[in-house]
């Protein structure tokens, strides 16, 4: 039922787009995505709005939650639609859904300041960065750590945060506390990426459920979970040589 209803809407968003071309005036739409941000309602209480945008549907506003979800709804508020909205044009199908996911995750990673990463990066010209979502208790997160150096030498700085996958109460998120606890937590990145014991703390202030509410927000399912410098969310173990294809550089 979840899967035909998120077609339906997704083919009546492909249909009806070219009925957009008449526009409202920006100042109208701002005004109607703001009243939209007040009233909006489930059940008689409030849904936890974040923001609420303009799309190339006439009527219709993407409405982003708090919990990170997303929809679309009319400018009143009693019609919501679930699923991605195309453009359809002499290019093709353009997931606009998925361009505002990616905006979304670039604008949130660019808020975590680099004190609250565990960042490699090599003595030569930085050509591109990645953000990593990691668990040092995850054998593809291991995997992609042997990979870091090679892609330090092509220029690609690895920025980790963390995602303990079993949760906060897991090994593994204390794992993360010890490494991001650490005098030199890059050092405790390699050991823990080893599979050897750490001995320092995990009681500092440190940011690991912060970042793993952020994963989840960002739409972190597993590790690792790669996102290039456009915002696109890459799942999974993926070799240097690839991704320095993904990222438009040449390996040495």
């Amino acid at each position: 039922m979840i899967a035909l209803t998120h077609r339906l809407a997704v083919s009546l968003l492909v249909l009806t787009a070219p009925l957009a071309a008449a526009l409202l005036p920006t100042t109208v739409l701002a005004d109607e995505a703001a009243r939209l941000a007040e009233r909006l309602q489930v059940g008689g209480q409030p849904m936890p709005v974040k923001s609420v945008r303009e799309t190339p549907l006439e009527g219709f506003f993407q409405v982003h939650l708090e919990t990170g979800e997303s929809f679309y709804s009319d400018a009143e508020g009693k019609h919501f639609l679930v699923g991605d909205l195309y453009r359809n044009d002499e290019q093709g199908l353009t997931n606009l859904t998925e361009q505002a996911r990616n905006a979304e995750r670039m604008e949130r990673l660019a808020e975590v300041p680099e004190d609250e990463r565990v960042v490699f990066r090599g003595t030569g010209e930085s050509k591109a960065e990645i953000v990593v979502f990691t668990d040092t208790t995850c054998p593809y997160c291991r995997q992609f750590h042997e990979e870091v150096p090679s892609l330090n030498e092509m220029g690609i700085e690895v920025h980790y945060l963390a995602f303990p996958r079993a949760g906060m109460d897991s090994s593994g998120a204390r794992l993360l506390e010890q490494v991001w606890c650490a005098d030199s937590p890059s050092t405790a990145m390699d050991a823990a990426k080893r599979e050897e014991s750490l001995s320092g703390s995990a009681d500092c202030d440190n940011p690991i459920e912060e970042q793993y509410h952020l994963g989840m927000m960002l739409g972190v399912q597993g590790t690792p979970a790669i996102v290039l410098p456009d915002g696109r969310l890459v799942p999974g173990y993926v070799p240097a040589e690839r991704l320095a294809g993904m990222l438009g550089l040449a390996s040495e």
